[in-house]
Order: structure tokens, then C-alpha cells, then sequence
């Protein structure tokens, strides 16, 4: 197992629009588990592969669990190729990203999703999902076409985060 590095804003490679998988092989699995472990030490909820510099259609997602905010990898999504097929409804929730470290802001999603999808063997699923999982599979299927929820915040909430920004960046050199 690697832990990988993960790409922070304004990194140009976020921007980049990821490409579909073709091979579902032990590098992928391998891929895979790393991803896993990169987000477990990061305490995320999601990652995309781009956040950690590989443009494939790739991210997996792991929801802690309700009762005791548990994360269980048997929780674990692996979504490889997603597309969706059906959006519903509209919900605001308070998101951050691991490529935004320190920075939540509410945004508007859909609050039912419908997903077509690849697991890692190549096996086309189909995945119906509702609140915190509807979320974050937009915002990682966001990631997959170069977009990050920051691009979905209003004018002025934007200029808010970039203020905010330049001050870390100061205060880190």
C-alpha cells in the first residue's frame, strides 16, 4: 500500500477532464487500495484518482456510518466510469474537499441521484443514492470533468474563498 499525494488548489491538473478505464487489472486494484488508504489517513469522505494526478474516470467513496460516524471500508464504493441516469430534487450542503484543505461552503446538488457505473472487476452496477452519498458523488464525478465545488459558489462567495486563500498561502511561506 502507497499513500499517495494529493493535488491542492490551484493546481492545474484538477482541471484536467478525466478519461474512461479501459483495463480492469491488478494495477487498477493496486490503484485502487492506495487511493483507499490515502483517503482513510486523510479522513476523507471521497477522492477522485485526479486529485492524485491520474485523469481516469475513477473515485471511490466511503460514508461513515450514521450511528457512531464510523468509517468501515465495507462501506466502501469504488466507481469506475460513472454516468448518471437520473437527478432529482435540490438540497444545500456544507462541503470541503481534500484538494481545499480548511475551506466548507454550502453548495446546490441534486438530492437523489442514479449512477451507472464499473466496480474494479469491470462489472457494470447500478447505484441509487440519497443525502450525504447523492453529495458526494457529485462532487467527485464533479472532480472527474475538472470542476471543483468552489466553481459552483456564488460571485461573491468565491471572492471569499479566494481572500481567504492568499491568506494561507501567506501565512504558510
Amino acid at each position: 500500500m502507497a499513500i499517495l499525494d494529493i493535488l491542492k488548489y490551484p493546481n492545474k491538473i484538477l482541471r484536467t477532464p478525466s478519461q474512461e478505464v479501459e483495463k480492469f487489472d491488478k494495477d487498477l486494484h493496486q490503484f485502487l487500495d492506495d487511493m483507499y488508504e490515502t483517503m482513510s489517513q486523510k479522513n476523507g469522505v471521497g477522492l477522485a484518482a485526479i486529485q492524485v494526478g491520474i485523469p481516469k474516470k475513477i473515485f471511490i467513496i466511503n460514508i461513515p456510518d450514521e450511528e457512531n460516524e464510523v468509517i468501515d471500508k465495507k462501506n466502501l464504493f469504488e466507481i469506475i466510469n460513472p454516468v448518471f441516469l437520473k437527478k432529482e430534487g435540490s438540497i444545500k450542503w456544507n462541503e470541503g474537499c481534500l484538494s481545499i484543505p480548511e475551506f466548507y461552503e454550502e453548495v446546490d446538488r441534486f438530492e437523489k441521484i442514479t449512477l451507472a457505473y464499473q466496480d474494479r472487476y469491470g462489472e457494470r452496477k447500478i447505484l441509487k443514492g440519497e443525502g450525504l452519498l447523492a453529495i458526494a458523488i457529485q462532487h467527485e464525478v464533479d472532480h472527474l470533468n475538472g470542476t471543483l465545488f468552489i466553481d459552483k459558489l456564488p460571485i461573491l462567495k468565491r471572492k471569499k474563498f479566494e481572500k481567504e486563500l492568499k491568506k494561507i498561502q501567506k501565512d504558510i511561506k
